[in-house]
């Protein structure tokens, strides 16, 4: 079958990208299929299936560009494997409006399942690799639960590895101590209240930030806790971490697997209580992808050349078997 196509509603460098970026990618998503673009002229050679297929989804990608002006090569691959697009996910409720009037919404599918899996459960494991918004999602849902008056307190906690749990050689007091480790929590917050108010939370306890060290002893009530780079907990802080909750408390715990800082003989906590809770309904577990990446393009290549080499040592692992 051939079929000429002629798009008109758009102009189609936002859909062929530069140097023919976006359309070499759609491309690979049709290999049986041949696509030849000239201009607003494209013409088309192979089963009708495909044919119809493929106006499905240029469809798609020409109303989302009819509304964004643009597309990237995110919102493409998730046109093309059935999954929410920005379109979709801005139908959804905002999680928090921030500085400036500014909506803070989940922006990915996962993302999406996070603000959902809260309204469920109170312990979410968001699990996945950098830049897939997981501290950011967590920390817009503390807001929003404090300014709902849902929880008293934020308390943001995290494992101070790189300087051995032990960070009393360093200058000024916890809270100076603690914002180097801190600073990703922080750029939240500053994104979602004002700095003065920001400021007022912090001197009055409302929003506390300690070193999960510290954590042994309290019981954490009527409090949205959010444990950040929990990969570097280990098995005994994390058993503690976990059972410091209290009633009305609201448990995140945020974690990147591929980013284990402990010592090489120290198993992570995360990766136990993975296994461990696994069963248990009143737990959530999400885990986030390169999909989920919102920041450059190239860091979700980067991601994934990652992935690649870790599985091609694996399997080099169990051949030598």
């Amino acid at each position: 079958m051939e079929k000429t196509i002629n798009i008109t509603q758009i102009p189609t460098i936002e859909l062929y990208g530069v140097h023919n970026k976006n359309f070499e990618l759609i491309k690979s998503y049709f290999p049986k299929l041949k696509m030849n673009a000239r201009g607003a002229v494209l013409k088309l050679n192979g089963s009708q299936q495909d044919i119809d297929q493929f106006e499905m989804k240029l469809d798609l990608m020409i109303n989302h560009i009819e509304r964004y002006k643009r597309i990237s090569t995110t919102s493409i691959e998730r046109i093309m494997e059935g999954e929410k697009t920005e379109a979709d996910l801005s139908k959804d409720q905002v999680i928090v409006y921030g500085n400036g009037g500014n909506l803070i919404k989940a922006q990915t599918p996962n993302q999406q399942k996070m603000v959902k899996a809260v309204d469920k459960t109170d312990m979410i494991f968001a699990i996945g690799p950098a830049g897939t918004g997981k501290t950011y999602t967590a920390v817009a849902l503390a807001v929003r639960a404090l300014k709902d008056r849902e929880v008293r307190k934020i308390i943001l906690t995290r494992p101070a590895v790189e300087a051995g749990e032990n960070i009393g050689f360093l200058p000024g007091d916890i809270k100076e101590k603690l914002d180097p480790y801190m600073q990703p929590l922080y750029d939240a917050l500053r994104d979602m209240i004002p700095a003065e108010k920001l400021r007022e939370y912090m001197e009055n306890g409302v929003i506390q930030i300690a070193p999960l060290g510290f954590m042994r002893g309290r019981t954490l009530d009527k409090a949205f806790v959010i444990l950040d780079e929990a990969q570097n907990a280990t098995k005994a802080q994390f058993k503690m971490f976990l059972t410091r909750m209290g009633r009305s408390a609201k448990f995140i715990i945020n974690g990147d697997l591929t980013q284990v800082d402990l010592p090489r003989h120290q198993q992570s906590g995360l990766v136990e209580a993975m296994r461990v809770l696994k069963g248990i309904k009143d737990i959530s577990f999400i885990y986030l992808d390169d999909k989920d990446v919102i920041r450059h393009d190239i860091v979700r290549k980067i991601l994934k050349a990652y992935e690649k080499e870790e599985n091609k040592i694996k399997d080099q692992k169990e051949n030598s078997k």
